[in-house]
């Protein structure tokens, strides 16, 4: 997340984690969408460097790239959830 700030990281964190959470058809609170967003800013962000993509500066593509990331994120934790149970 280049360029936004720390309030800015958080407010892109909760709407990555907020759209990620409608994507998948989960329920989470705020604190959760939180997280989520903001480790899946970390995993879009990897994931994109890895594939040769520039993630840009500022709030459109860091909400892209975390959202992305977020997503992925409940993707890879849900199929670890289904093995388990």
């Amino acid at each position: 997340m280049n360029g936004v700030g720390i309030l800015g990281a958080i407010i892109i964190g909760i709407l990555a984690g907020w759209i990620a959470e409608k994507v998948m058809r989960r329920n989470h609170g705020l604190i959760t969408n939180l997280i989520v967003g903001v480790v899946g800013a970390f995993l879009g962000s990897f994931v994109a460097t890895m594939l040769g993509f520039s993630t840009g500066e500022g709030i459109i593509p860091s909400l892209l790239v975390a959202t992305a990331g977020a997503i992925l994120l409940l993707f890879l934790l849900g199929l670890f959830q289904r093995r388990r149970a």
